[in-house]
């Protein structure tokens, strides 16, 4: 079994962390401990496009044969 070189390691943990802080980001604005006003305008910029962007991929998913629930019966 071989394991990631560091740098590898790395930007994968950085992936995943970029998602931990996005989900951490909404639910304190859901909770109403901060508002996303209180965010720099550059960290807002990147949040929604990021959004834009889970939002496209997820509705393109939805668009694949198959995947409507009656197709499951």
């Amino acid at each position: 079994m071989t394991h990631p070189t560091l740098p590898n390691a790395l930007a994968e943990s950085d992936i995943t962390l970029a998602r931990v802080l996005e989900d951490l980001i909404d639910v304190l604005i859901t909770r109403g401990q901060i508002q996303f006003t209180d965010l720099p305008v550059a960290a807002q910029a990147k949040l929604l496009e990021r959004r834009e962007s889970r939002e496209a991929l997820t509705h393109r998913l939805e668009l694949l044969p198959g995947d409507s629930e009656s197709d499951l019966l």
